[in-house]
């Protein structure tokens, strides 16, 4: 796909970036049905389906605005400059954590664990879930340096970002996806849940702070930032 890019040059945008979030939404939705034991749990689908809505709708959003973001985060795992803790942190909250909670949340259901919370509560639940999602994404499309790594991206002129909800917080990106693992146990009736979802709470809370220590040293303009924006992710406490 060739779109132009920020400053009128041409960019080949590869389709291989859409085809894995494709795999990871039909394995995430057949591990959450193998482990259950059941093709018609309707937490699964749900799950599922509303997730993949927020996913390619902020995809195409950001395909078609910033064509050298989708670049940039579909050759994220070709990049050198990561920073080497974030070879394992990332992978940790974006991959180890999501099938952790996947796979004991259909045993939950399968094994019939505790609680067995009312529907109406698991549909709130999940409303809190994809409003995570949907923060993540807001801040995507504010943001035309959202790299999926950790790195400062001066390649593509790195500067710092004031607008959307990075007026609020300095990394609300981290703040949606706190939200949604909140959620999720509740959503899935499985207190269970909440052992990776707690794991994986401690290690973005750890990234937040690692990645912010590398802005504050390494960005032009990025202490300044932080002395306006004062919470990393929740306003009036951190």
């Amino acid at each position: 796909m060739k779109l132009k890019g920020q400053h009128g040059e041409i960019i080949q945008i590869p389709w291989s970036g859409l085809v894995r979030l494709l795999v990871l939404i039909l394995i995430m939705l057949a591990i959450l049905l193998l482990s259950a034991g059941s093709w018609t749990w309707w937490v699964a689908w749900a799950y599922t389906l509303s997730g993949t809505l927020v996913l390619l709708g902020s995809r195409l959003f950001i395909v078609l605005s910033y064509p050298d973001l989708a670049l940039e985060r579909a050759r994220a795992h070709e990049l050198e400059d990561v920073k080497e803790w974030d070879k394992i942190l990332m992978p940790l909250t974006t991959l180890v954590g999501p099938l952790a909670a996947w796979i004991v949340a259909g045993l939950s259901y399968r094994l019939g664990w505790p609680p067995d919370l009312p529907v109406w509560m698991q549909i709130a639940a999940l409303v809190l879930i994809q409003l995570g999602s949907l923060l993540g994404a807001y801040a995507m499309g504010s943001n035309r340096y959202f790299s999926s790594q950790v790195r400062i991206q001066t390649d593509r002129g790195h500067t710092v970002i004031h607008k959307g909800p990075y007026k609020w917080v300095r990394h609300p990106a981290y703040a949606g996806t706190l939200l949604s693992w909140l959620a999720t146990p509740v959503f899935f009736s499985s207190w269970w849940v909440a052992v990776p979802a707690i794991l994986t709470i401690f290690v973005v809370v750890l990234r937040t702070a690692l990645e912010d220590r590398v802005l504050q040293a390494e960005l032009p303009g990025y202490r300044d930032y932080a002395r306006r924006v004062k919470y990393r992710l929740i306003p009036g406490i951190w």
